[in-house]
């Protein structure tokens, strides 16, 4: 023995061994539950034992359990928890909800009918500084509660103001994104097909005042007015056979409803169509095509162009208050695109861009 060690007090090798063993022993015949209690570790001196449930709890879904009044009042309920569980800077949070809700929503038409479509819904609150955090359920709750209304933007305000009440918030919003469907006709053949049209309405209420808004894309041909006259020269001026070049884009046009006023989905889509008539086809027949080959030379159009012609629709709707467009022309000539961005009015108006912004009006068919 070490007598160095002895003298310290300290346990020598072979003692730790007679411990050791003495403890293996004592494992081998105490229960699970024993060799938890003193220290579920001792578990792994025994390689050849099955490793315990500790601790033991029941593994069988109780299908029979019930929560009462007094169990669900008792649950713990960490966002609703005092400003001292607030993780980083005490700060006021503008936005702070649930996006991409998902569930079916009839819609009003402008015949009078109605339509149901998917519908992807967002759903913010303010919350103060001193909060922790928002019962994001209560926004689903609340939107179940109306799901078997017709929509339209005045059951959204209602809506808005029902989760807005319940999550005790100053200000709150709400969009719901769906595409729409339109039936339209060809430029000559008389076939008939449906244009589908992504639509969002939106509800904001803040700072004391609320906004109805809406927003859409607008799919259309730009044929290049220079390209146009390059082609027509190569053909007067040499014989030679040239085409212009033409490319898909995409204007997403938001307005301001006005209150009191009623702007349908198709209102505004044929506005968009009046402003730039060069809307992309459904049904296509060779009359068809070589129609919109005429329509495209009739009306050629730089995305400069393309926001002022929509500008000025909207300039022209009584209908309509404060207003964006943003215009995306996806060139066939360069590897970039051109864009434009038109507002008129604070509601819309931003020093920034969101830097993915025209990157979303890439419109994949």
């Amino acid at each position: 023995m070490n007598y160095h060690a002895a003298s310290q007090g300290e346990t020598s090798d072979e003692e730790a061994r007679e411990a050791l063993e003495k403890l293996r022993r004592w494992a081998e015949r105490a229960t699970p539950e024993e060799v938890a209690a003193l220290d579920p570790a001792i578990s792994r001196l025994l390689p050849d034992a099955p490793l315990p449930n500790y601790p033991a709890l029941a593994r069988a879904y109780p299908e029979e359990f019930k929560a009462d009044e007094a169990y669900k009042a008792g649950l713990p309920d960490l966002q609703n928890g005092p400003a001292s569980l607030i993780r980083g800077a005490r700060q006021h949070i503008e936005h702070v909800g649930i996006s991409n809700f998902r569930l079916p929503i009839r819609f009003h038409t402008r015949d009078g009918g109605g339509i149901t479509l998917e519908t992807s819904v967002t759903g913010t609150v303010s919350l103060e500084a001193e909060k922790k955090g928002i019962n994001m359920s209560r926004i689903m709750r609340t939107f179940y509660a109306q799901a078997e209304k017709e929509f339209s933007l005045d059951v959204i305000e209602e809506t808005l103001e029902a989760y807005k009440g319940d999550l005790e918030s100053f200000d709150a919003r709400i969009q719901m994104r769906f595409s729409f469907p339109m039936k339209v006709e060809s430029l000559r053949s008389g076939l008939m097909g449906y244009q589908y049209y992504d639509i969002a309405m939106e509800v904001v209420d803040a700072g004391g005042r609320r906004k109805k808004l809406m927003h859409l894309d607008y799919v259309y041909s730009s044929t290049c007015p220079c390209s146009l006259e390059l082609s027509e020269h190569a053909r007067h001026a040499r014989g030679q056979l040239a085409t212009p070049h033409s490319q898909r884009s995409v204007a997403r046009v938001s307005v301001e409803c006005l209150p009191g006023q009623r702007l349908w989905f198709e209102d505004l889509v044929e506005l968009c169509r009046e402003a730039v008539p060069t809307e992309t086809q459904v049904m296509v027949k060779r009359e068809d095509e070589q129609a919109f080959a005429e329509l495209n030379a009739a009306n050629p159009i730089f995305v400069e162009d393309a926001a002022r012609s929509f500008c000025e629709a909207l300039q022209g709707e009584p209908r309509v208050g404060d207003f964006r467009v943003v215009a995306s022309h996806q060139e066939s000539l360069h590897s970039h695109d051109a864009v434009a961005v038109l507002t008129e009015g604070e509601t819309f108006a931003a020093q920034s861009l969101d830097p993915k912004l025209f990157t979303t009006l890439v419109q994949g068919g």
